[in-house]
């Protein structure tokens, strides 16, 4: 398949403001507990701000406010690891808010500005891709990309061949073309996934021109984008279910599977298989046995059409 040029994901500008995001992420993660969440007295009417103060945060974590307030207020540069433990503990992170927070506070010093280059998926991995049989599987990469992909996926997603290079993006794809609002049962779940991987990588990459370019894009373009990204909301790819409704089998339900490549990519190959002997397995064969024109089979306005290698 054709590899995603650099100036794909819109023109190229500055990225997304560290501090901002350091700011906000505290933020949001401080207003969204409760003072009886941590033992602490409510009082009530008397409270003029959702969530815990940052006094009772700084408590918590066992810091002065005046450092906590530095902190929140975005600048994180000195602060230590420990610190950063401390305040996870106190706003109650999972494993992945503390990786972001890590991420916003402590970025990882570059010492020479890397040329972004197109994501290259290794020919192993996609003779890999091709040898999974009956199994929709693809490779993703950074900011939610699609890079490669086997015939079974396409069968089940659509051909995303047939799309522009700069389309094969799982946030453009959920909250620009309808059809996966049809495809995808629980669309508002999966918007909400997309976003927080968004989150994940900005975290990491805040610098990335084409990832705020998306972010830009994507925020005028929707406005369901713009309220799940201003909730700061992050999530690691994992597994889980998806329920997903096919215009030419109908409904499927199938467990997904994401594994990290440990080749310093970034990339997951990610897998959806149904249980054996379900009707999703019996739907799953039958999308094997039309190939990849199962799209174009039942309806031709569905998720895409035709076939689809990497």
């Amino acid at each position: 398949m054709d590899e995603i040029p650099e100036s794909a994901s819109g023109p190229a500008g500055a990225g997304l403001d560290r501090r901002a995001e350091l700011s906000e992420f505290l933020r949001t993660r401080r207003a969204r507990l409760k003072p009886e969440d941590v033992g602490m007295p409510d009082f009530g009417r008397h409270r003029r701000v959702p969530g815990l103060r940052r006094e009772e945060l700084a408590q918590l974590a066992g810091v002065s406010v005046a450092y906590y307030t530095r902190l929140e207020q975005g600048n994180g540069r000195n602060v230590s690891a420990e610190v950063l433990d401390a305040i996870a503990r106190a706003l109650r992170l999972s494993d992945a808010e503390h990786a972001h927070l890590t991420h916003l506070a402590k970025p990882k010093q570059h010492k020479k500005k890397q040329v972004a280059r197109p994501e290259q998926v290794r020919p192993a991995l996609r003779h890999l891709l091709d040898s999974i049989d009956g199994v929709p599987a693809y490779i993703s990469g950074r900011r939610s990309d699609i890079l490669a992909w086997n015939g079974m996926a396409a069968a089940l997603f659509g051909d995303w061949s047939e799309l522009p290079a700069q389309e094969r993006n799982w946030a453009r794809l959920v909250f620009l073309r309808p059809e996966y609002r049809e495809l995808f049962v629980e669309w508002d779940q999966k918007a909400s996934d997309v976003v927080s991987y968004l989150r994940m990588d900005a975290g990491c990459h805040s610098d990335d021109p084409r990832l705020s370019a998306l972010v830009g894009e994507l925020s005028l373009k929707s406005e369901e984008f713009r309220r799940l990204w201003a909730t700061h909301d992050v999530k690691e790819k994992t597994y889980g279910v998806k329920h997903l409704r096919h215009p030419l089998v109908g409904e499927l339900t199938l467990n997904f599977e994401s594994f990290r490549l440990g080749d310093g990519t970034e990339q997951v190959l990610i897998t959806h298989h149904a249980e054996p002997g379900s009707p999703s397995a019996e739907a799953l064969r039958l999308l094997a046995s039309w190939g990849t024109d199962a799209t174009k089979a039942g309806s031709g306005t569905g998720p895409g059409s035709g076939a689809s290698r990497a």
